[in-house]
């Protein structure tokens, strides 16, 4: 009787679908299969999806139009995916845009995104699908959590959303704003490959988020953007007080095409905090950054709302390690607290024991800085970095000649750079101890290399090489290798008893599987 009852059920469900949506029956509580074939009806399977079921979309068939992730019932995932798929990653894998024949793809005809979130909408997974250019270039492919009132708070929040291995690119003509809106609780975007997001006169981000307070895990993605590649804040939450919390950023590789620099789209950074909490970036691959529409600095974290409207914005809590940094224009931008005073403050951030190379001037342009300091970030610790640039160490700004902007508790150690012409300078101060002292009084700045530098002008206990000697510390110095040699003096010079500059075999074991490809490595170090 349960089994004739249940075929019942099941004979009903399948009437009442479209005759373009294929149930295939299931014993009670478990997921069903359903299938929806190419020019099926791709909203009425979403619709009527119970939780953990798997929608299956047909490999290669185009979904045109604008669906949505309805709320369901339960905490079990839903799935929608390619229906095969053979030869296609595995888990633990990138898609590639090569796998663009296999996978099923949706597509928006207008200017509204090809899928978002209902409000509530939970426990979505997206897994192996493409999601090509909408039909208006100057909006967002994916949204999960539009940002609003409705859905940024309570009930309506949408949560447990992953995008697991999915092709999300815009026009290579035309651009595209944004690629994922990340404005929603505990979401992953892993293994994907989001490109072709560039734009002209505004900013475009492949991955952007400013009105979800998290969770948030960004994991083994390429991602590729013209204004901000990554980016977290900038815009006004629907819930005041709203500071995006929790982001893990891990293995992606983050750059740009080099044919862009003679192109129209408009550059701006790699990866920028504006509004964020506890995050941690962590063996990921940044690359390819010049001076256009900003003065080119990779990294950038700014506290700052939307024209004054979030002053509670902060940048909290961030630890920055094991990451490489090549051919960019200049480094890190950290300003402690928006232009205007519209804004919270900078604390506890530590950059360390990352690989930075390339910031060629004369290639790349702008200032070649390591880091440009502003208006005395607090609890700000460098150590452990291994840095080749042709510019400044750090240029520090903000407040005025007699009572500079100081930085609390301020950390500089035992990491490796050249000094160049300036060093340690602080806007109309003198290089070296005259800037430390004015800008980062009571600081820690010890057992740094600082290549070419005069030991007269810094606190005692550095280390001032000339260049010819401090290129001979490295494996291959000019095949941009920077492994210290066995015999390197810098080897077990830190005040920790490490070796001065990043923790190699740390970097490496960090970054995983890709990590010979973005070192230049012919074998790993000892």
């Amino acid at each position: 009787m349960k089994s004739l009852t249940f075929a019942l059920i099941i004979s009903a469900v399948a009437q009442a679908l479209p005759a373009t949506v294929e149930v295939s029956p299931a014993p009670a509580d478990s997921p069903a299969a359903i299938r929806v074939p190419a020019g099926g009806d791709l909203q009425a399977a979403l619709d009527r999806a119970n939780g953990g079921d798997i929608i299956e979309l047909a490999n290669g068939a185009t979904f045109t139009g604008n669906f949505v992730l309805p709320a369901k019932a339960g905490t079990r995932y839903t799935i929608l995916r390619t229906a095969h798929t053979s030869g296609l990653p595995d888990a633990e894998g990138r898609i590639d845009p090569s796998q663009s024949g296999k996978l099923a793809k949706l597509q928006s005809p207008n200017g509204t995104p090809a899928l978002i979130t209902a409000p509530g909408s939970h426990h979505w997974r997206l897994m192996l699908l493409e999601f090509g250019p909408n039909g208006s270039a100057s909006s967002d492919i994916l949204v999960l959590g539009d940002g609003s009132a409705t859905q940024s708070s309570g009930a309506g929040l949408p949560h447990d959303l992953i995008v697991d291995r999915c092709y999300v690119h815009g026009d290579p003509a035309r651009g595209q704003k944004r690629g994922i809106a990340i404005n929603a609780a505990s979401i992953v975007v892993q293994g994907s490959y989001i490109s072709d997001i560039k734009a002209v006169g505004q900013d475009a981000q492949a991955i952007a988020g400013w009105s979800g307070p998290g969770p948030f895990r960004v994991e083994n993605n390429y991602l590729e953007a013209s204004g901000e590649n990554f980016m977290l804040g900038g815009a006004l939450p629907g819930v005041n007080g709203l500071v995006p919390s929790d982001l893990v950023f891990r293995r992606n590789h983050v750059a740009r095409p080099v044919a862009w620099r003679s192109e129209k789209w408009s550059v701006k950074n790699l990866f920028e905090l504006k509004n964020a909490r506890r995050v941690l970036v962590e063996g990921n691959l940044f690359e390819n950054h010049w001076v256009d529409a900003q003065p080119g600095y990779a990294i950038v974290f700014t506290p700052r709302g939307e024209h004054g409207t979030a002053p509670w914005a902060t940048i909290e809590d961030v630890t920055f390690r094991y990451n490489v940094i090549r051919n960019v224009s200049a480094g890190f931008n950290l300003l402690a607290r928006d232009d205007n005073g519209e804004s919270g403050t900078m604390r506890r951030v530590r950059i360390a024991d990352n690989l930075i190379f390339g910031m060629e001037r004369s290639v790349w342009g702008g200032n070649g800085a390591f880091m440009q300091i502003g208006e005395g970030p607090a609890e700000l610790t460098v150590e452990h970095n291994t840095v080749i640039q042709t510019g400044n160490v750090i240029s520090a700004y903000g407040g005025s000649r007699d009572n500079p902007a100081a930085s609390e508790k301020f950390v500089f150690r035992n990491n490796i750079t050249p000094h160049n012409a300036n060093g340690v300078i602080g806007q109309g101060l003198a290089v070296g101890n005259d800037s430390i002292n004015a800008f980062f009084p009571g600081g820690v700045f010890l057992r740094n290399a600082l290549a070419g530098g005069r030991a007269s002008r810094y606190p005692g206990d550095n280390l001032f090489p000339d260049m010819d000697h401090f290129a001979q510390q490295f494996v291959n110095y000019a095949g941009h290798d920077y492994r210290l040699k066995g015999d390197s003096e810098f080897r077990r010079a830190a005040t920790d008893g490490a070796d001065l500059g990043v923790n190699y075999i740390a970097l490496i074991r960090t970054i995983g599987l890709r990590a010979r490809d973005w070192l230049g490595l012919s074998a790993p170090t000892q």
